[in-house]
């Protein structure tokens, strides 16, 4: 059965309306919001708005495939579910919804360390999972994550590289931002460095408890530290500049994410569809190179394939799908940028991926083409 409240979805970003009139508003701000000025979260948008793609003809697109690989499983799309924290704030079902929307539309899902469901059940939905970790000031809470990760099945571990503290989010900040009744990151259980319930003028609650538990001295030697600890594959979330992209490849990394965390870090950052081309030469096929940061349609997916990425994560619209109408709000998100992806691949004249990646690009009018 169509749920009426989504019939009027037609792309992936007109949930963002739907998210609105049903959330509270201190959500959406936190859902929807972004460092400083903002000015790297239109930034993304922007850099997605002035690359144009340059179309090949007389190609056979009666058959058009958008499957591939991503970290040693097949996914229908070269898409992922971002990590997103407290998704329960969104939607009562929270990330067991979109996990399982993401299991129904052949993806994976990203769970995260501040969940507000637990990794076991979230693996539970049957979707291909990947657990992202923030490196945590207790090493021992650390390692107790890691192995209930393996423990649970997720297939890859994301350590998130652009968070040694939380970037001033001014919105969150202005409106003491403190987590609905009943939302709390379960993966830290009794412990007393759980999310504040009082609010305090100026201060975000959800900032403080990162402050209180990520340790902002991860280095590059801590990996070897993680490596000892797991054997799942490592991707890296959170690089811009190709000199840490080569580093990364040389030590093994197995995939990275192009990401400024959609502008939920540092204000003025670099749009991570620019610093993308560069970092996907730097590893020069060594690790895979996944995008996030400004994804809302398949034509946004066509363009990161085309500059070199292998793959993207999708952030924000499955937040809106998800306050909009729970699991099948976020598949119908899903499967919106699926139609989307297909799409725009038949009319760029590419039967598949590969042939995605070998389509040329100009940036802006006027611009140079890639």
């Amino acid at each position: 059965m169509t749920d009426p409240a989504l019939a009027g979805l037609l792309t992936p970003a007109d949930a963002e309306a739907l998210a609105a009139a049903v959330l509270p508003a201190a959500v959406e701000r936190f859902v929807g919001g972004a460092a400083g000025a903002e000015l790297t979260l239109r930034a993304n948008r922007a850099a997605f708005d002035r690359l144009h793609l340059v179309p090949r003809v007389l190609a056979d697109v009666s058959s058009v495939g958008t499957t591939r690989t991503l970290l040693g499983t097949e996914s229908a799309l070269p898409v992922a579910v971002a990590p997103m924290a407290y998704q329960r704030a969104v939607h009562p079902d929270g990330e067991s919804a979109a996990a399982r929307a993401a299991r129904d539309a052949g993806v994976p899902f990203t769970a995260c360390t501040f969940s507000s469901t637990t990794v076991e059940d979230i693996t539970a939905t049957g979707a291909t999972t990947w657990f992202q970790l923030y490196w945590l000031r207790d090493r021992g809470h650390t390692a107790e994550l890691l192995e209930r990760a393996e423990a649970a099945g997720c297939r890859a571990l994301m350590l998130t590289v652009d968070t040694p503290r939380m970037g001033r989010r001014a919105a969150d900040m202005r409106g003491a931002f403190t987590l609905p009744d009943g939302v709390s990151p379960v993966h830290f259980g009794p412990r007393p460095d759980g999310v504040p319930r009082t609010a305090s003028r100026g201060v975000s609650a959800i900032a403080a408890q990162t402050a209180d538990v990520v340790d902002p001295s991860l280095s590059w030697a801590d990996l070897d530290w993680l490596r000892e600890h797991t054997r799942l594959p490592l991707i890296l979330k959170g690089v811009l500049d190709p000199a840490d992209a080569e580093r990364a490849a040389a030590r093994g990394v197995d995939a990275l994410v192009v990401s400024n965390h959609g502008g939920r870090q540092l204000d003025g950052a670099l749009p991570a569809l620019d610093a993308l081309p560069a970092v996907a030469e730097a590893v020069a096929g060594r690790c895979e190179v996944l995008l996030d940061s400004g994804v809302r349609s398949g034509t946004d997916v066509l363009k990161a394939l085309a500059l070199g990425a292998d793959g993207v994560l999708l952030g924000r619209p499955v937040l809106w799908g998800l306050a909009a109408g729970g699991h099948r709000g976020v598949l119908k998100v899903l499967r919106l940028l699926s139609e989307e992806l297909e799409s725009a691949l038949a009319l760029a004249g590419c039967p598949d991926l590969d042939a995605a990646a070998r389509l040329r690009t100009v940036a802006g009018p006027g611009g140079e083409p890639r």
